[in-house]
């Protein structure tokens, strides 16, 4: 278990996903609800790369996280435009939205970092531009 003044730092090699609305199939009167592929592929390797990363029990009690999410860079754009934003001096201000990206991410981390992600209490996210897609977290017990 994880003390109370512990602050974990990681970095996952992944290229966000945002989470998308889920599918749903009926078949013999039964309904069954569930992630597209694109999602649910996303939060098995994010899964994997926590678990491969983290081998301690999850969190417990009340937590504070924060989430940076580097996405790839058009390469429709000029290398003026480019270089802004991969210094971050220009935003990524289109879709997906941040929330969506938060969502996938906390779900495919539950029972990994932390039991379930409602012990969430503090939750900062935030989208980059970087050459190389990843996703950064860091959790502390509050």
């Amino acid at each position: 278990m994880c003390h109370a003044t512990d602050q974990l730092f990681f970095t996952f090699d992944i290229e966000p996903t945002p989470q998308l609305r889920p599918r749903v199939s009926s078949r013999a009167g039964y309904v069954r609800v569930y992630d597209p592929p694109k999602v649910k592929n996303f939060k098995r390797i994010l899964r994997s790369l926590a678990v491969n990363q983290y081998s301690r029990p999850p969190f417990l009690g009340p937590l504070s996280v924060s989430l940076t999410f580097y996405r790839p860079v058009q390469s429709s754009i000029s290398k003026t435009e480019r270089e802004r934003r991969l210094s971050n001096q220009s935003k990524p201000v289109v879709k997906p939205d941040t929330d969506n990206y938060i969502k996938s991410t906390l779900d495919a981390l539950n029972g990994v970092l932390w039991h379930d992600d409602a012990q969430i209490v503090k939750l900062t996210g935030e989208k980059r531009y970087s050459d190389k897609p990843k996703i950064t977290v860091s959790v502390k017990p509050v």
